[in-house]
Order: structure tokens, then C-alpha cells, then sequence
């Protein structure tokens, strides 16, 4: 398995956005008992630092362990490194399982067979992610030719399922309607310019040419963002939950 993370793991953990109380309000009322839940792919545990205040126990996986050195604490969150694929959990032991902003790394029917042999009869499977940063218009245009031509040539291939909003990925569950949900910030200039220093593109660009490309994306910025404290910025979360 790739893993793009590592070596940013605390930039991760400051800029990396989080989802809606009121998503997690409308996954966890469809889990009939709150036992065990697993979050796969946790990176930071930001998914899992939520799932603890809700379920008696909380294991979290990831292949990262610089990832999990900087993951949120709680007493009943049981951190481990393993594939998201081979699993050390025994059969129908899960309530719940999530996996946000990470399914696209895996193969998909070894996952999804974990998932079917540790999923507990009428347990939820939900899969979160969220789309590319949206903002007014001027701003933006500089933010999509940043992320298409730029760095465009230096996302992974498997980006492309972020970009179709999780909807081209396989799906072998009972599948449950979902609402629509955002995110919504007020960031400063250096919050949205450290979200970005995040993407794993960047990265990638900068191990290829030697130099980052997060200062020419800065002009570019500072020429519309003027001297406001902060703006406003969205992103359009995806959800799709299965039985």
C-alpha cells in the first residue's frame, strides 16, 4: 500500500478539516448497539477521537505508525498498524466500521471482505470523504489551476475516485440514502495555504523537482486575498453507507 503521510503527519493533524457533528448525529443513529466500533485508515484518529465519546471500545488501524505517534488519545481507542486489508480482528466483532478519506488506497475486495467477516449482522459500514476546497470565485480559480495544472500531474491515479465524489468506487452492501453534508470555515490565509501543504501532490512535486511549489501558489493568493483576516471556505462531503 502507498502511504503519502507519514513524513507530514503533525501538518496533518493541524490543517486537515473535520466533519459535521451533524453527520456523525445521523451515522450514529442507525447503529442499534454502540459496543465496538473499528476506523480504518485513521491517520490522526480525527474520526476515531468521535466514535470514542459514542461506542464503550474503539480500534483504529492505519500503516503509519507517524501517522498514529500523532493521533488523538483516549482511554478506549486501541491504536495498531495493519493493512486496511488483513486484519487481525476476529469474525463479527464490529457494530460499526468507518473509513474516511482513505478507501481509495485500498484493494478493494480484500477491504471489503475484512469488512464483511468483522461487521457483526446489521452492523453499519460507512465510508466518509470530502471534495476539493471551494471558496469565491477569484480565489478559486487560482486554487483549481493550482490543483489541476500545476500539481495535476503529480496526484496519484487513485485521486480520481475523490474527484467522482466516492460514486465510481465498488459498493457490494446494502445500501442506505444518505442527506447532503458540508463543511464550512472561516480559515486565515495561513490556514488555507497549510491545508494545501498537505496534499499529497505537493509532496510529490516537491520530491520531484527539489523545490515546493507552495510558494508560487502563495503570490498567487496574496494578489486576491488582500488584507481580510479570513474568508470563507467549504467542502462538499461524500458519505455512502452500506448494511
Amino acid at each position: 500500500m502507498k502511504d503519502n503521510f507519514s513524513n507530514h503527519s503533525k501538518e496533518y493533524a493541524q490543517f486537515r478539516p473535520h466533519y459535521p457533528p451533524e453527520l456523525f448525529d445521523y451515522l450514529f443513529s442507525l447503529v442499534q448497539v454502540k459496543n465496538t466500533a473499528w476506523d480504518c485508515g485513521t491517520g490522526n484518529g480525527q474520526v476515531a477521537g468521535v466514535l470514542a465519546d459514542h461506542f464503550t471500545n474503539v480500534f483504529a488501524t492505519d500503516i503509519s505508525q507517524q501517522q498514529l505517534d500523532a493521533a488523538i488519545q483516549k482511554p478506549n481507542i486501541q491504536y495498531s498498524v495493519q493493512p486496511a486489508e488483513l486484519v487481525s480482528f476476529i469474525n463479527n466483532q464490529f457494530d460499526l466500521i468507518t473509513v474516511a478519506q482513505a478507501i481509495h488506497w485500498f484493494r478493494f475486495d480484500d477491504f471489503y471482505a475484512a469488512v464483511k467477516r468483522t461487521l457483526r449482522l446489521g452492523g453499519i459500514f460507512a465510508v466518509l470523504g470530502y471534495g476539493l476546497v471551494q471558496t469565491a470565485k477569484p480565489l478559486q480559480e487560482v486554487i483549481n489551476h493550482f490543483y489541476t495544472k500545476t500539481i495535476g500531474p503529480y496526484w496519484d491515479a487513485e485521486r480520481h475516485y475523490i474527484d467522482e465524489a466516492y460514486q465510481t468506487i465498488p459498493f457490494p452492501f446494502e445500501e442506505i440514502t444518505v442527506p447532503i453534508f458540508q463543511m464550512t470555515y472561516q480559515w486565515s490565509f495561513e490556514q488555507l495555504v497549510g491545508y494545501i501543504g498537505t496534499w499529497s501532490a505537493v509532496k510529490h512535486y516537491s520530491k520531484h523537482n527539489e523545490i515546493s511549489p507552495i510558494g508560487l501558489l502563495e503570490i498567487d493568493l496574496k494578489k486576491i486575498w488582500g488584507d481580510v483576516a479570513t474568508m470563507s471556505f467549504s467542502f462538499p462531503v461524500f458519505l455512502r453507507i452500506g448494511r
